[in-house]
């Protein structure tokens, strides 16, 4: 078998973060064509996400992913 069942999940996986990625994407360029501030596309986004992933996985789950993110901004992956 050329690729391993992990290998398999890990190219699924991207797949859906890319498609996720696109239509975030898009949904932003429509907020911007609306006359909606980049600020408040953003928090009405991390809100929505935030609440969504508290809903389906709980608590520890969300602070992970806040802890996360928070280094991926320290450590200037966004900029």
């Amino acid at each position: 078998m050329a690729q391993s069942f992990a290998d398999l999940d890990a190219l699924v996986r991207e797949e859906k973060r890319l498609t996720a990625e696109e239509h975030y994407c898009e949904a932003w360029a429509e907020g911007l064509s609306a006359g909606i501030e980049p600020e408040i596309i953003a928090e009405a986004a991390l809100t929505t996400a935030l609440g969504e992933l508290l809903r389906a996985s709980g608590e520890p789950a969300t602070l992970a992913l806040i802890e996360r993110m928070r280094d991926r901004v320290l450590a200037g992956e966004f900029v």
